[in-house]
């Protein structure tokens, strides 16, 4: 039976995917920074420890770079690991351990030894999380070769990538916002399975392909629903996977569409918005009736102040301005109602410290 089914969020289906792999493989362990502590890392490891016990589900001290190198130590002695960072801001201090040994381990010994283990990473958003907690960098880790990367929005993908991470002969991370833990399951989104590694079509649509990831779908989402009612289709692309990105589905709606607006949560300068950008500018460039338009966090750390932060965030109201602007939309709208405030956040359940 599926994870997804019944009234769970998306923080079940992470633990109960987790749950799945201890159970079918005695060699896998769970491990790092909280995944024992009251909270549970946002509820994504509930009672995993009182069902495998601490020699499989285990905290880790604040030593990110050691936990990681004991994770390349275990996989390639054949056991499975997983490895959960509760901020991705912490774990820049592992990025040795992934850059220069996971990723490189098989490469350099001939396919002689298994790097495969799942990194979680959770992306902080809004409420004071500031320059330090808050920084979304999946394009670095997209950046190195043998790594595969993922930031799922909706249930039936973490269960993909989850069920398939092991298969793999490489390290798998998996980019986590926070903010989509919460949610329901019934997210309204397409649930037909996908590969590992392809896209999401969320919304199928015909004026407009709006390609994004993580949180941001679910801005997408909104827009569209938004446009629905004055007659625009925009089509949605949930990328689901970062490294490799899904060229093929891109092209083929963008073929369709004629036009299409990239949103990163990243920054702009080498981000996978501008890698989307230049391969669709290549292959497609004859036939778009629009200029390619990129969505980016501003160039500069994110601010802690409350009545900064919503200034700077790209929320929906940002993302229908450009798309009307993009499909030379000539009715006067008032986008005032798709205003977010990033200084809270969006599910009253959550009540910190993080």
């Amino acid at each position: 039976m599926s994870t997804n089914e019944g009234n769970q969020t998306i923080a079940q289906v992470i633990c109960n995917s987790q749950r799945k792999i201890m159970r079918e493989h005695e060699d896998a362990l769970l491990f790092g920074l909280g995944v024992n502590d009251p909270k549970r890392v946002f509820g994504t490891t509930q009672n995993l420890v009182e069902e495998f016990g601490i020699s499989r589900v285990f905290e880790t001290p604040t030593a990110e770079n050691s936990s990681l190198g004991i994770a390349v130590g275990l996989a390639i002695s054949g056991h499975k690991p997983i490895v959960v960072h509760q901020r991705l801001d912490f774990f820049l201090l592992a990025m040795d351990q992934l850059v220069n040994a996971a990723a490189k381990w098989r490469y350099m010994f001939g396919d002689q030894y298994n790097t495969a283990m799942i990194i979680r990473l959770i992306v902080g958003r809004g409420w004071g999380q500031g320059p330090t907690h808050s920084q979304n960098l999946h394009a670095w880790f997209a950046h190195v070769p043998n790594l595969r990367v993922f930031f799922p929005t909706f249930a039936q993908d973490f269960e993909m990538i989850f069920d398939n991470a092991f298969k793999q002969n490489y390290p798998v991370v998996i980019f986590e916002d926070r903010w989509i833990h919460q949610n329901a399951v019934s997210s309204g989104t397409s649930r037909n399975a996908i590969e590992f590694g392809a896209a999401r079509i969320a919304r199928y649509g015909i004026d407009l392909t709006l390609i994004t990831f993580g949180f941001n779908t679910l801005l997408g989402i909104k827009v569209a629903d938004f446009f629905l009612e004055y007659g625009v289709k925009i089509e949605i692309i949930d990328l689901v996977s970062i490294k490799p990105v899904d060229r093929k589905l891109i092209n083929s709606s963008i073929r369709k569409t004629k036009r299409v607006v990239i949103v990163d949560s990243g920054f702009e300068i080498a981000s996978v918005a501008n890698y989307i950008s230049d391969f669709v500018n290549r292959d497609l460039f004859g036939e778009l009736r629009s200029p390619i338009r990129c969505i980016s966090a501003e160039d500069f750390p994110e601010p802690t102040s409350h009545g900064v932060i919503s200034e700077v965030k790209v929320d929906a109201k940002k993302i229908a301005m450009i798309v009307s602007d993009c499909i030379k939309f000539t009715s006067k709208i008032d986008f005032s109602e798709l205003s977010t405030d990033f200084a809270d956040v969006p599910d009253q359940f959550f009540k910190g410290p993080f």
